[in-house]
């Protein structure tokens, strides 16, 4: 499954993860089988409202949930809570969600929730990063690339590069322009991006790629 978020819907009522692939061909055969909506991991009944949503993932929060907690600080954001934000992603970090860890840099960064720091927005940071999260590891690059150490700031670009992230390839494309890259290695990041990419590519993914385009 693709590591962007923006490509996946997570069920409230298990905090399962499903590709946008798996989505369209889960709804064409409800359309086809005409068959009730429920969840296609515990066959839970789809939600009806908002706040039917919404006490779904406090269900799951109870649960202790790090995947649900990060859900509901999201939607505490939306509401412009973020102090809510802070106390939701801050308990799924210490759970060990690197999601949470990445949300986290984001309101340690802008002092949003909490005071802003720029020393705990990195190393939040650093532990988003460690748990695979493509985009903390880009971050990483530009918080070195500030500092002047470009030659680090390459090596979180390679590392998220590798992981299928775009525009980590973009700079690392500028750095082997600017002679700050060899060719050999950008070529293998080049593969490397194009190999993780492929793998996360299917006829139905494509086909929901499609749909969500043209609506």
């Amino acid at each position: 499954m693709s590591l962007d978020p923006t490509k996946s819907t997570m069920m409230t009522c298990c905090s399962k993860k499903i590709c946008d692939g798996c989505v369209y061909s889960y709804e064409v055969r409800l359309f086809e089988e005409k068959l009730e909506r429920r969840c296609p991991f515990c066959r839970h009944p789809a939600y009806k409202s908002e706040e039917e949503e919404e006490k779904n993932i406090m269900k799951r929060v109870k649960a202790n949930d790090p995947v649900a907690m990060v859900q509901m600080g999201l939607h505490r954001y939306q509401a412009r809570d973020y102090d809510g934000t802070f106390r939701y992603v801050n308990k799924a970090a210490e759970l060990g969600d690197a999601g949470a860890h990445y949300h986290l840099a984001c309101l340690f960064g802008d002092g949003q929730g909490v005071e802003k720091d720029m020393k705990k927005k990195v190393y939040h940071l650093e532990q988003a990063a460690i748990g695979g999260h493509p985009t903390a590891r880009y971050n990483l690059g530009w918080e070195e690339k500030k500092n002047g150490r470009m030659d680090r700031a390459t090596k979180h670009w390679f590392i998220a590069a590798k992981l299928g992230h775009d525009d980590s390839l973009d700079n690392l494309k500028v750095c082997f322009r600017g002679g700050l890259v060899s060719k050999e290695d950008f070529a293998a990041a080049l593969r490397a991006h194009q190999a993780a990419v492929e793998a996360t590519k299917s006829p139905q993914r494509e086909a929901a790629e499609e749909a969500r385009i043209e609506r």
